[in-house]
């Protein structure tokens, strides 16, 4: 259909081979106790489902495999169907590692293929939150609470700027702070990749000096912006007459060895809660630029990277947004603006089904040098057409015979 593209969507659905499929059914427990919705069919739903509705709910997933063009496009029998409250209770019961499974062997495949440049490129592992708001109110899970005493479920998530490489669903109120959710998904990213060159970019939400120093220990590069005025010791100053004091848009004002001052919280002997600063004796890099259009912004960034220049670190943190254009991405596009389970497992098989549907189209996407708008809308008349492809060759060239046979 289009004659551009370099890679077509039917293409990409042969990353996720039935074979593989197969294969995860008999080594989860993902088909235990289900007559209708096994695990293969549930992945063939949530993939086309996700894709193929502007609002997804349970509902829309009933009728969705209830239609004959679903079961046609993935062959399967035309009198199987199945209520809304079974989709209910398949989400919140089915085996998530099963779903969580293919997300990693996908992203394994499409990563492989990374040339050597493009590894050096992505090893900027941008790492964010987002929190889910809509239906959280129904959350049969504690929650996270804002301030306003609304329930929220978070997505935590690393980005490599192609794909996202690692995630985590949160729904306990203590992972509210980013200090607590955000070094869980950089500490299983690392796991992941042993012996990697990744440096993790993070925004304001990570500020806790202990986290940064235990990152240092574990010889995890980082790039954070600081809140400004972060109270702290020079040790000395890293510019020098090379130094570049141009960073683009901003202007350096600062390159420095540092030690950071951290709160300890300390209770005292009336029993109330107080905060003391405690100087934290591991040498970080501070750096401070100022916007040059407005000269009363300042930004300070903290990092354990001393090999960089200082606008290698300015240049790396802007790469840090296209996380945050993921994230506009999966909830205008993909249906991640709201809760279609209720329940903790029911949300990770959505999560792992949307990154999945989500990396298709992203490959999709930087294979044919298209936005994202415009993939996932080519993406989906791709496949429609496979569907009409389908109908046709079922009917022996005849279309009519097979809406015919549906409403017999």
């Amino acid at each position: 259909m289009f004659k551009d593209h370099k890679v077509s969507i039917n293409q990409l659905l042969g990353v996720v081979p039935e074979a593989l499929l197969n294969h995860l059914s008999e080594n989860t427990k993902v088909d235990y106790y289900s007559k209708v919705l096994h695990g293969k069919k549930m992945f063939y739903l949530l993939l086309y489902g996700i894709l193929e509705n502007d609002r997804l709910s349970q509902r829309t997933l009933e009728d969705t495999f209830n239609d004959s063009v679903f079961k046609t496009l993935f062959n399967l029998e035309e009198s199987e169907t199945v209520r809304r409250s079974s989709i209910s209770e398949r989400l919140s019961k089915i085996d998530s590692s099963f779903f969580k499974q293919i997300y990693e062997c996908i992203y394994e495949q499409f990563s492989e293929v990374y040339s050597s440049a493009e590894k050096q490129k992505y090893n900027l592992i941008r790492v964010d939150s987002s929190m889910v708001s809509e239906a959280s109110s129904k959350l049969q899970e504690e929650g996270i609470d804002h301030k306003n005493g609304k329930k929220s479920v978070k997505y935590s998530v690393a980005f490599d700027g192609v794909l996202p490489s690692e995630v985590e669903v949160f729904t306990h109120s203590k992972y509210s702070s980013e200090d607590i959710a955000l070094p869980e998904v950089v500490r299983s990213h690392v796991k992941q990749e042993k012996g990697h060159q990744n440096i993790y970019l993070i925004d304001r939400g990570l500020q806790s000096t202990r986290t940064t120093r235990d990152f240092s220990k574990e010889s995890t590069p980082f790039i954070i912006r600081a809140k400004e005025k972060r109270k702290h010791i020079e040790l000395e100053s890293l510019v020098t007459e090379e130094t570049d004091r141009n960073l683009g848009n901003l202007r350096l004002v600062k390159d420095s060895k540092v030690y950071l001052y951290t709160g300890v919280p300390l209770m005292t002997k009336k029993g109330t809660k107080r905060s003391k600063e405690v100087l934290v004796e591991t040498p970080f890099r501070l750096i401070i630029a100022q916007s040059k259009e407005d000269p009363d912004k300042e930004f300070w960034f903290i990092s354990n990277e001393f090999d960089l220049s200082t606008k290698e670190i300015a240049d790396a943190y802007r790469r840090r947004w296209d996380i945050e254009v993921f994230f506009r991405f999966i909830k205008q596009e993909l249906n991640v603006s709201h809760l279609v389970s209720l329940n903790k497992n029911g949300i990770e098989v959505m999560l792992y089904m949307t990154l999945i549907v989500a990396m298709l189209v992203l490959i999709y996407k930087q294979a044919n040098s298209l936005g994202y708008k415009t993939a996932k809308r080519r993406g989906t008349m791709e496949i429609r057409n496979l569907i009409i492809a389908l109908i046709v060759v079922e009917c022996g060239g005849d279309p009519t015979i097979f809406f015919k046979r549906q409403k017999e």
